[in-house]
């Protein structure tokens, strides 16, 4: 297990955000009706600034495929109801990843179904190096995924406990005697044989094994099999090395920081033959960007009750395409097509001055409200938003919007206060 160190305070002008991972081997079942506990929004002493959540075993049948593909899978259509902003990966064994650039550092998310058996321990490994290697993002000037600032590894991961029977294991778990089994775990033992292992972190494991159970219990596996239980759901993460500062420089490195605030298992939830775990990170940092890739600004002019008039600015390092777009959301969009309008910025574009550009976008379809609104400025070579205003409510009396200045971080889904 990796020792955590004490947190260090945040340096001035830094940023500090909450991360919520979650990983669950659902085991092809549907989604339950709650799942407020497993995404602590009961917790009133947690704000999160970002949920990553990794299923495993969804159903992935063909008739499952069309049936998605044309209709929303429910367990995505279930988070994205609940949640306002998510990012969650999708797959069978294997691995999938995103990477993410926040605040100018980079970010990869892993989500893995590594092969099960215990006695399929080094095809486990093997798998963990080849899906290691073969993290080669598309886009300019991506570094090596171990060149990444952060790294964040997750998923059922398939590590069995080794050696002691399945008495001894059960009788541990239920006198809560879990030290002697992290000796005999295969993560644990392969991180003292493996380099690159050991920089990947994890928590205490102070929860139950979860896996393997009767599904709709918390019974450990009554069938004939009687599969011994064992820690196959896992979080892990690396953060990069960075430099000494010398004592004779003043020092202008980065400062990126990582801790854990919780990593435990869920047993409320029975659906599955896994049971989930989550893993609460504080993620302090000092951002090496200072200004927004986009700013947007929607000036408060409308002509005719239909256009609503926006100004937007680039950074001197964005190239911007004829095919980037602008769209007009309700603030807990699900998606990047649920604008309720948008404009092609190269074809409606009506002035440029000193590096400020203008368009407009119509609005007639859109029914007056008081709920509030986002802009949202989608790069087509960069394939994602890199762009967000922040909320802002339209007074539909004359067609005046009052709000003031509003800029969009490239860093976050969602722009920080």
């Amino acid at each position: 297990m990796a020792a955590l160190s004490p947190r260090k305070p945040t340096e001035p002008s830094g940023r500090k955000l909450s991360i919520h991972v979650v990983t669950w081997n659902i085991a092809s079942a549907a989604p339950p009706l709650d799942l407020s506990d497993l995404l602590q929004l009961n917790n009133q002493n947690l704000n999160m600034d970002m949920y990553v959540i990794g299923l495993q075993e969804m159903n992935c049948g063909i008739m499952s495929l069309l049936s998605d593909t044309a209709f929303e899978d429910p367990w995505s259509s279930f988070f994205m109801d609940v949640l306002s902003s998510l990012s969650f990966v999708k797959g069978n064994k294997g691995g999938v990843s995103i990477c993410l650039k926040l605040y100018g550092y980079y970010v990869s998310v892993i989500n893995c179904h590594l092969p099960p058996h215990i006695a399929n321990n080094d095809q486990r490994l093997e798998h963990f190096d080849r899906i290691l290697e073969m993290q080669n993002f598309e886009g300019h000037d991506i570094p090596n995924i171990l060149d990444h600032d952060l790294i964040l590894w997750f998923g059922d991961m398939n590590f069995r406990i080794e050696d002691f029977g399945l008495h001894f294991v059960r009788e541990s778990i239920k006198n809560r005697c879990y030290s002697d089994l992290w000796e005999k775990d295969q993560l644990s033992i392969a991180k003292r044989h493996d380099a690159l292992l050991r920089e990947f972190h994890e928590g205490p494991l102070l929860f139950p094994p979860t896996y393997k159970f009767d599904k709709n219990s918390n019974d450990y596996d009554t069938s004939e099999k009687k599969r011994k239980p064992a820690w196959t759901d896992r979080i892990l993460w690396r953060l990069k090395r960075q430099p000494q500062a010398s004592p004779h420089v003043p020092s202008q490195q980065a400062y990126f920081s990582l801790s854990l605030r919780s990593y435990v298992s869920y047993m409320v939830y029975s659906i599955s033959d896994h049971k989930p775990v989550t893993g609460t990170f504080d993620l302090e940092l000092k951002p090496l960007v200072s200004a927004p890739l986009i700013t947007l600004l929607p000036e408060g002019l409308w002509t005719m009750e239909d256009d609503m008039l926006i100004s937007y600015s680039l950074s001197a390092d964005f190239l911007s395409s004829p095919w980037d777009w602008i769209g007009l959301y309700k603030v807990g969009l699900r998606h990047i097509n649920d604008y309720l309008s948008y404009v092609w910025v190269g074809d409606n574009q009506v002035s440029s001055n000193s590096g400020l550009y203008q368009v407009y976008i119509n609005i007639s379809d859109i029914p007056e409200t008081e709920d509030q609104f986002l802009l949202c400025y989608y790069s087509n070579s960069q394939h994602s938003v890199v762009g967000m205003s922040k909320p802002f409510k339209v007074s539909w009396w004359g067609r005046e919007e009052y709000c003031g200045g509003l800029e969009a971080f490239v860093s976050s889904p969602w722009p920080p206060d």
